[in-house]
């Protein structure tokens, strides 16, 4: 189980490091609109959706890699009075019971998204016209990996409950 464990660790963590290099370009396109806008009076009609498609993914891909470092929003009030082991015992019941199945089905419809848009070859409906396909497979990768995730921190609440921390 350790080894599951750490190898989800281990993609999570080379996934979000490369993820956060996302930020380059939507800082460079970002950039390039204020000029063109600003400067030469020349907006573009493609930035708004590429910055939302950089950042949709960025967001997407690092959300493992955020939960892996448990940077979630968490309103831990409760959880914060408890002793350690009620502790694991709640983060235990709350991701078999709340956690597993929610990102399980959103990984499942997020595929069967992904693989219409493909059927499909969807493209957005403006005047740029950008591709969906890859971004919502992407969006399907960001799931899977929140879920392989939530199987990782199980495994360590279940390891620490156990003494084979």
């Amino acid at each position: 189980m350790f080894l599951i464990e750490k190898s989800i660790n281990g993609i999570n963590e080379k996934i979000g490091y490369l993820t956060s290099f996302l930020i380059l370009p939507l800082v460079l396109v970002v950039a390039y609109e204020v000029v063109m806008r600003y400067l030469f009076n020349a907006p573009t009609i493609w930035v708004f959706e590429a910055t939302t498609l950089i950042y949709g993914t960025h967001f997407m891909i690092g959300i493992a890699y955020t939960h892996k470092h448990d940077g979630h929003v968490a309103i831990d009030v409760f959880e914060s009075r408890l002793p350690e082991r009620l502790r694991t015992i709640l983060r235990l019941i709350v991701n078999l019971l709340l956690f597993m199945p929610t990102v399980g089905m959103l990984s499942i419809w997020s595929v069967i998204y992904a693989a219409d848009s493909w059927r499909n070859w969807e493209h957005a409906s403006t005047s740029w016209a950008p591709p969906l396909y890859p971004f919502k497979t992407l969006m399907a990768i960001g799931f899977i990996l929140l879920l392989l995730q939530g199987v990782a921190k199980g495994l360590n609440d279940f390891r620490s409950l156990t003494g084979k921390a």
